[in-house]
């Protein structure tokens, strides 16, 4: 992609009071337009969300925007329709041990509810606060209870595959076993044992790192620094690693990108929650975090379409007839492979975030903070911002299981393209009021309040 470094956050401001305007009337014709019966809505199809059953992975999303366009904007009537889906249809995500998805789910819901009552702008007193808190305590630790031990004794928080799948997407849900150690919670095991969510949060990471994260040390011969592969296997007879694996992506030797958007900003919140607590025996975590953070970010950088829009694979077969692909701005419809604007919606925050994280007067910092400027300008804008108030969606171009052939293509046409996805959307509303916060000089978003 193609740096811009002239572009400021406040050359966003306009796009940004667009944006909310059109997702506010979005949000609330989805609310009345969807029922709640079918499940969660993942992705459109014609413009009008559906489900599809796999995991109940999106409804945090859902009701995320909602309180997160309330943040942005002040409407009364969005606040009051988050809090009422939250405590209505959450509660079972809190205690669900079949999936890795706390930190999307929960966090998205109830940790914003908390963050907003800490800084005064929902009115929520401190029994609501107690409740919002209970919610992610546990949360937390049904997440760290998901847990496979390896060979070393170490282990990871296993995804819905099985106790031998290490996701690659699980490391932004170790934002909820974060949070829950910021509020005091541990995991009881058998005997009473205590078992600390930061540790356990430290170990997840730390094997996504050594295990689905390369750089460049000739682990195969596709150990390109900053890729990542979107699974990893276990033989859990002995707990030895296996090999890379991949559900969404094209290979297990290809960046899928958004699994690849996952750990770029996972890292980046990671290392924020370690700079503003302080906690022992972090040194080698921070250090694991930040060599992660770069790579990611670097790869993003050197294998995305010039306005900062990545196709949904690096190694996708079709972009084989797009030799320029990486010298152009992105081609959402062209008849050879998809964009994935959800890949770049979660990495635009990890760029900023990183960035932010390194300040504004280190090289690498301006870099990664103008990167993320330049992702969200093309988001904002046409032809990703879905302008049509007919369509369900904020963001368009999103992919959501290529190999699957789940995404719609239009008639005569050959890939996926003009869809929106709940994660996507949920993301885009997440990296507009983060911009938000920064141009109004308004305290800084962090998941952890």
């Amino acid at each position: 992609m193609k740096i811009d470094n002239r572009i400021k956050a406040k050359d966003l401001e306009k796009p940004l009071d667009r944006f909310f305007e059109l997702s506010v009337g979005k949000t609330k014709k989805l609310e009345k337009d969807w029922d709640a019966a079918k499940g969660s809505p993942v992705f459109t199809c014609r413009g009008k969300y559906t489900a599809r059953g796999w995991t109940e992975w999106t409804q945090g999303f859902q009701y995320g925007i909602q309180i997160l366009l309330f943040d942005a904007t002040g409407d009364e009537s969005l606040l009051a329709m988050g809090k009422r889906n939250t405590d209505r249809y959450m509660a079972p995500h809190v205690s669900h041990i079949g999936v890795h998805d706390h930190g999307f789910n929960n966090v998205s819901t109830y940790g914003n509810l908390r963050r907003l009552a800490l800084e005064g702008k929902s009115g929520d007193g401190a029994d609501l606060l107690k409740y919002y808190e209970m919610a992610l305590k546990v949360s937390g630790a049904v997440q760290a209870a998901r847990w496979s031990t390896i060979h070393d004794g170490t282990g990871f928080i296993h995804s819905f595959n099985g106790p031998h799948s290490l996701f690659s997407d699980t490391i932004r849900s170790c934002r909820a076993l974060s949070l829950a150690h910021k509020l005091g919670h541990v995991l009881m095991g058998e005997n009473d044992r205590r078992i600390s969510l930061l540790e356990r949060a430290s170990e997840h990471i730390r094997n996504t790192v050594r295990y689905n994260v390369y750089f460049g040390k000739s682990r195969d011969i596709y150990d390109v620094p900053g890729r990542v592969v979107h699974e990893g296997i276990f033989n859990m007879n002995d707990g030895q690693y296996r090999c890379p694996s991949s559900q969404q992506g094209y290979s297990p030797f290809t960046t899928w990108t958004r699994g690849h958007s996952w750990v770029v900003t996972g890292a980046a919140e990671q290392l924020e929650f370690l700079k503003a607590h302080s906690l022992a025996g972090q040194a080698d975590l921070k250090k694991d975090l930040l060599r992660t953070a770069t790579a990611t970010c670097d790869f993003f950088i050197e294998n995305t379409a010039r306005d900062g829009i990545p196709y949904w694979d690096t190694g996708a077969p079709g972009l084989a007839k797009m030799p320029d692909h990486l010298r152009k701005d992105s081609r959402p419809g062209n008849p050879h492979e998809p964009v994935d604007s959800s890949a770049a919606a979660i990495t635009a925050q990890g760029l900023l975030r990183l960035g932010h994280y390194l300040g504004a007067g280190s090289a690498k910092g301006k870099r990664y903070w103008q990167a993320g400027l330049t992702v969200a300008r093309t988001l904002f804008s046409d032809p990703y911002l879905s302008t049509d108030p007919k369509h369900h969606g904020l963001l368009l171009h999103s992919v959501y299981h290529r190999p699957n052939g789940w995404d719609y293509i239009p008639r005569g046409k050959k890939v996926p393209f003009g869809e929106s996805s709940m994660w996507g959307d949920y993301h885009a509303v997440e990296l507009a009021v983060y911009l938000r916060r920064i141009i109004r000089n308004e305290p800084y978003l962090t998941f952890f309040g």
